[in-house]
């Protein structure tokens, strides 16, 4: 059976990182013509996953109702394109990109920690 919880924190590492690219990107063109950020979707739709079904009801046969929904949540990149931050059309806020990327670095590290501590705690278990 596969471990849903370890699964859930897998997800929100690999949207971590796709979410410090997406922020990269979005510095990186502050002076492009054009260009409209990007966004990484992922706590939203954990969120709404969770509250669908319940995050400890998981589907052991296709009959079943509910199911582990919450677990197979992936990040999504949405551009955002209905704003312009000046007359080139570019909608990069650079304060907010780098309010966006502190917070990013702290959500990942609260992960690794999640990731740590279940680790040890298996570790613990194994060698008992």
């Amino acid at each position: 059976m596969k471990d849903l919880t370890y699964q859930i924190l897998k997800n929100g590492l690999d949207a971590s990182s796709s979410r410090q690219k997406t922020i990269s990107s979005n510095i990186a063109n502050v002076n492009t013509p054009g260009y409209k950020s990007s966004k990484v979707s992922f706590e939203s739709e954990l969120a709404r996953a969770i509250d669908q079904t319940g995050a400890a009801m998981v589907k052991t046969h296709e009959n079943h109702l509910g199911g582990a929904i919450a677990s197979e949540v992936k990040g999504e990149v949405k551009v955002m394109d209905g704003t312009s931050m000046d007359e080139t059309g570019n909608n990069v806020d650079i304060d907010k990109e780098m309010v966006d990327l502190a917070a990013n670095e702290i959500y990942y590290s609260a992960l690794i920690e999640q990731v740590n501590r279940k680790l040890s705690n298996m570790s613990y278990v194994i060698n008992r």
